[in-house]
């Protein structure tokens, strides 16, 4: 793992595989963090360079101090990232909040994009008032407190049949996020939306989604498809809202092959 400092703030990033690979880049869910992605990087290096980053207060990287956060700041992360590693143009894949990253920069910077897979996300995704209502329950209250009763949403019932520590460990790294970060991310989410954003980008577009994923059903996948000028959308069967833990090589399986179609 490396640091980069952006706008003011220390990033923790991991940049692995050969610099003649084309580059992808992964963003991981609310919550969570780079570490998402371990099963599905070594099933990518053979072909492509691969970029992961921790974001705000996620992880390792560093809290947000006081600003208002944006999609844009969260962009804007990712493309000075892509700069670091000397790419001009790259793929991007994101879940959840990660996919909410994509949506900005299909929105704003589709000449960067070679691709984009969106995961378990939505142009839309809950409303103002469950977001405010998170938000203000974790100043109060706490990540470390708040995660028994979030984790249990990101996975399907059987994740938690194959690895009774599963829980266990997502809740002790939610536990460790910064609070006002979090916080902050989750007002973000009620307030940015990309209804009306995402069309005529002429960036090529896969979605996929869960069946169980409890946070973003399938139907909120089917609003964001129609908002990309009806983008392919396939739903994995008994996954819930983290493919890349839970199914992780079916869900390099369909990466890679929609990758070498480029």
């Amino acid at each position: 793992m490396a640091f980069h400092t952006i706008n003011g703030r220390s990033v923790a990033y991991r940049l692995l595989g050969a610099e003649v690979n084309p580059l992808i880049v992964l963003a991981h869910p609310l919550g969570m963090s780079q570490a998402v992605w371990d099963d599905i990087i070594p099933l990518l290096l053979s072909r492509y360079r691969v970029l992961t980053w921790d974001l705000p207060g996620h992880g390792a990287s560093q809290a947000v101090s006081g600003e208002q956060i944006t999609p844009a700041d969260l962009a804007a992360e990712a493309l000075a990232l892509a700069e670091l590693a000397g790419a001009e143009r790259f793929h991007f894949a994101g879940t959840s909040i990660g996919g909410v990253v994509g949506q900005q920069l299909i929105a704003e910077h589709s000449d960067r994009l070679l691709s984009a897979t969106l995961t378990n996300t939505g142009a839309v995704i809950g409303n103002p008032d469950q977001w405010n209502t998170r938000a203000g329950r974790v100043r109060q209250e706490g990540l470390a407190a708040m995660s028994e009763e979030i984790v249990p949403r990101w996975f399907a019932p059987k994740a938690f049949e194959a690895s009774l520590a599963l829980k266990t460990g997502w809740c002790t790294q939610m536990g460790r996020g910064d609070d006002e970060s979090y916080a902050q991310l989750c007002e973000m989410l009620g307030r940015d939306t990309f209804t009306g954003k995402l069309a005529s980008k002429k960036v090529k577009v896969q979605l996929f989604g869960g069946s169980e994923d409890m946070a973003t059903p399938p139907a909120t996948l089917e609003a964001l498809a129609a908002e990309l000028d009806g983008a392919s959308l396939e739903v994995f069967e008994g996954v819930g809202h983290v493919p890349s833990v839970e199914a992780p090589v079916l869900f390099a399986q369909k990466l890679l092959y929609l990758l070498a179609a480029d």
